[in-house]
């Protein structure tokens, strides 16, 4: 009984010792990233983000070529935004451009550190559980930067035009600091990025068994609800925009749906 309880122990104490080298190895890929950004801060934020700021830039060329498209003349074109490079604390840049670092480190190394966590988890599945989560990793990682491409190119070109303009009145001006611009657009990215995964976390949660197809249908109005204020955080309070973000959502959540679908068929012949 004793050396029963002993290999119990040492079998937990395993585990700790492997979820801390895969932490350990996560980490170690987020440093490395991150030191490479931070050196290359300056080109990145030109090239990836204050052009953002240009009329020029894609999302807004084809806005604007859609508003004339539809007789709406230059409605939807979208203007330069003025940023001042400046710093009203000492350690503004610098903590502005640690932030910037480690968000892009996390981005870019999403599919390693999603492979750790999988292969943490792994053991844990039996083999039919396996056989169905063939490709998980390829998919979230495929999901996730989807995200990303559409909270960069949609979602956060939206919201800077729309904060970067809006005033009061014309009295009072846009003092538009690096820090919050940089900020605004890097989070935004990042938060798009992880409502694509939205049916990778349904499959895991039906895995387990907390929710269920069925349960999925009977909830989707409420679940269109949350996807319109999640909406709405994190874009601008007009309605175009609400539903340019909402529709891809709504679309991850029935993909969701029919993953669900899917393991509970599997699991009906299994």
């Amino acid at each position: 009984m004793e050396e029963l309880q002993n290999d119990k122990e040492m079998s937990f104490l395993g585990h700790l010792e492997e979820l801390r080298w895969r932490l350990v190895k996560s980490a170690i890929a987020i440093v490395v990233v991150a030191v490479i950004l931070f050196i290359y801060a300056g080109p990145i934020v030109k090239i990836v983000y204050l052009r953002m700021a240009d009329s020029n830039f894609p999302t807004y060329r084809f806005f604007c070529w859609l508003s004339n498209l539809v007789g709406m003349g230059d409605a939807l074109c979208g203007v330069d935004i003025p940023i001042r490079w400046q710093a009203f604390e000492m350690m503004s840049q610098f903590s502005t451009t640690m932030y910037f670092s480690i968000v892009g480190a996390i981005i870019i190394t999403f599919p390693f550190l999603f492979y750790q966590i999988w292969q943490f988890l792994k053991p844990a599945l039996k083999e039919s559980e396996l056989k169905m989560s063939r490709g998980i990793v390829f998919w979230s990682s495929l999901l996730f930067f989807l995200g990303i491409l559409f909270g960069y190119y949609v979602v956060s070109p939206l919201t800077v035009q729309f904060f970067g303009t809006f005033q009061i009145t014309e009295e009072v001006k846009n003092i538009i600091t690096i820090g919050s611009y940089l900020s605004l657009i890097t989070t935004t990215t990042l938060f798009s990025g992880l409502f694509f995964e939205l049916p990778i976390l349904i499959y895991l949660l039906t895995k387990m068994g907390l929710i269920g197809s069925e349960m999925l249908k009977k909830f989707r109005k409420h679940a269109l609800i949350a996807i319109l204020i999640l909406s709405a955080i994190i874009t601008p309070p007009d309605i175009i925009s609400q539903i340019i973000v909402t529709f891809p959502i709504l679309i991850m959540y029935e993909i969701g749906i029919f993953v669900a679908k899917r393991v509970e068929k599997k699991a009906l012949v299994n």
